[in-house]
């Protein structure tokens, strides 16, 4: 019986989320296919066309609509460091734990390597 009041709980908490939908968005909500690509740049998001109308009320005037997710879209657009991982994104490499290791234990004892500041060490 030690362990059925955790388990109740865990139960209780994984069927109210469920019944309220915090495991998947509303419907009708924008995803990160509302960031174009040109062939160049991420294009952000039209938000005219994320608007959704308010279904609230205030004293009997409808209240204005939403935008939903432009701000949050238009700053991811304006972040992306490749805008070609919108259309394909690239696979991430495997995890170096040494190399992080080494990383974080230069930075601990001050022996920080400084960046190169005559050329770019860019992949692409």
């Amino acid at each position: 019986m030690k362990h059925a009041r955790p388990l109740t709980l865990a139960l209780l908490v994984a069927f109210a989320c469920g019944a309220s939908g915090c495991f998947k968005p509303p419907r009708g909500m924008p995803n990160e296919t509302v960031i174009g690509y040109d062939g160049k740049n991420a294009v952000p998001p039209d938000c005219h066309a994320l608007s959704r109308p308010s279904l609230l009320t205030d004293a009997g005037w409808r209240r204005p609509s939403m935008q939903w997710g432009c701000a949050t879209y238009t700053n991811l657009a304006a972040q992306v460091a490749d805008p070609r991982d919108i259309v394909s994104p690239q696979a991430i490499g495997p995890a170096d734990a040494a190399v992080a290791a080494s990383a974080v234990r230069r930075y601990e004892t001050g022996h920080v390597i400084p960046l190169d500041q005559t050329s770019s060490r860019s992949a692409k």
